[in-house]
């Protein structure tokens, strides 16, 4: 012993050394040959370089796409096998619905998305909490035999506790029922909402779980879906978490501001599809298509043409990013964004920007008061980009709203769960739905332009008066917006 102790004694200094060397080029490496987007192979490797044992390590946390695309692409495929073959129905003409101008849109999402559009669906604007948790809630209560819930983030709070008695009822009731929450979002509150799903003896599970045994999620590769299906034909998405911050009777003046929908209809199939998935990929158990499912119901008019788009960093990694391109490049009169998150990337900002030289209305409105400060300060850092092009961006003056809508010439709308941001665009498990529908679109747009209304315009002027030292420090902030 007293001879390895000398030696490591005399030889650490060179032992150090080859272990950060053989950790760092072994990391730059698979940086290097793993990275898709050249950006973020750069900014590993320089990490990792510059910090050649620290950098490995925040690399391996955060870096490492932990699932291999041909791996959860095999899994899926047979989690989904019955469920896409039932929602399979003759493509739906595009052109006929909503014009011409978007035939070549739906073509697109033909080719990105294994779900075809369906005719037959009724969709309800929720604004807020108070809207979108009695109608969530009320629906679980009435649940005749199946309710699939997921959510990023589930609090245990007021509103928590809500959801969790109704649940427990339905499962008294002898309904079934299967919760999946993101192991990142699960520990937003403290204690987590595990405790009292355990408790109450409500099935549930935590997504991308660290298969190390340790107790840390992975920082990456979150689900940020929200779902709720009941009975197989009632569905729930949109941007909504499960928190009583958006509650106003709960949070009183202090209430933060979302969107949500509630769906009947065909489409609510491929909600429950993409839910069966992620539970089966989770848990190893198979939800079967005749108990989870049912598409006997008539949804009640007027009917809009839907289809769901997912992501991930698997097989779907870039759907969002490709849709989002192909409808600002069909535009011919009004783009209106609304994003808590506006941080896009310089293909998607290219996109943006050239629909406005092309003459295009764009309209951007971003939060006056954001809850994550650093995303925020990145985020106002690169404004000045849209407003040369000739973008209108508004800054609201309202509580702090969540909201994620797009809307094309009046026609088309896109919502769900994505922020126009890296994380929700490369890094996070996404849900959306593109929605080929004029009284979808102006309810959505009403939405929008009551932001509008009240908003800030953020322009050159006002961008130029920001402090030198807060304008150097968003720009700082900004380089790191890929890992934001």
């Amino acid at each position: 012993m007293k001879v390895v102790y000398t030696f490591f004694q005399d030889y650490w200094p060179l032992l150090t050394f080859i272990v950060s060397l053989t950790l760092g080029v072994t990391a730059a490496v698979h940086a290097a040959l793993t990275k898709q987007d050249v950006r973020a192979a750069i900014g590993w490797v320089g990490i990792i370089i510059l910090s050649p044992i620290l950098g490995p390590l925040l690399y391996l946390v955060a870096g490492v796409n932990r699932i291999r695309q041909d791996q959860i692409s095999e899994l899926r495929n047979k989690a989904q096998q019955d469920f896409e073959s039932a929602t399979q129905a003759s493509l739906a003409d595009v052109g006929k619905v909503a014009g011409e101008q978007f035939r070549s849109l739906g073509v697109l999402g033909n080719r990105i998305s294994r779900f075809p559009l369906r005719e037959g669906n009724h969709i309800k604007i929720l604004r807020g909490g108070d809207q979108a948790y009695p109608a969530m809630i009320a629906a679980i209560q009435d649940a005749q035999h199946t309710v699939a819930l997921q959510s990023y983030i589930f609090d245990d709070d007021r509103i928590g506790e809500q959801f969790v008695h109704a649940l427990a009822r339905a499962v008294q009731r002898g309904i079934q029922v299967r919760v999946l929450i993101d192991a990142v979002g699960s520990r937003y509150s403290r204690p987590p909402i595990i405790r009292r799903l355990r408790r109450e003896g409500i099935p549930y599970a935590l997504f991308m779980t660290n298969s190390w045994g340790m107790r840390m999620p992975y920082a990456n590769l979150r689900s940020h879906r929200k779902i709720l299906v009941i009975d197989g034909y009632i569905g729930f998405t949109g941007g909504m978490n499960i928190r009583e911050g958006f509650s106003s009777y709960l949070a009183g003046d202090q209430v933060n501001q979302d969107t949500h929908f509630q769906i009947i209809g065909p489409v609510v199939t491929q909600l429950i599809s993409v839910f069966a998935q992620d539970w089966q990929f989770t848990t190893g158990e198979f939800l079967p298509f005749n108990t989870w499912c049912d598409e006997t119901h008539v949804a009640p008019e007027p009917h809009v043409l839907a289809r769901c788009i997912r992501s991930g960093p698997d097989r779907y990694m870039e759907s969002t990013h490709t849709m989002l391109l192909g409808a600002f490049a069909i535009a011919q009169e009004h783009v209106r964004i609304q994003s808590p998150y506006f941080l896009p990337d310089q293909i998607l900002m290219g996109a943006i920007t050239t629909a406005a030289r092309r003459g295009i209305q764009v309209d951007i409105v971003i939060p006056g008061k954001n809850n994550l400060k650093l995303v925020n300060y990145a985020m106002v850092s690169q404004l000045d980009q849209v407003v040369r092009a000739g973008c209108r961006v508004w800054q609201s003056t309202q509580n702090f709203d969540h909201s994620k809508l797009i809307t094309i010439d009046g026609t088309w709308s896109f919502i769900g769960s994505s922020n126009m941001d890296p994380r929700s665009l490369r890094l996070n498990f996404e849900l959306d739905m593109e929605v080929y529908s004029r009284s979808v679109a102006r309810e959505v747009e009403a939405i929008i332009d009551g932001e509008i209304v009240a908003a800030r315009p953020v322009t050159l002027l006002s961008l130029g008066a920001i402090p030198f030292r807060k304008r150097l420090r968003n720009r700082l902030i900004w380089l790191f917006s890929p890992y934001l």
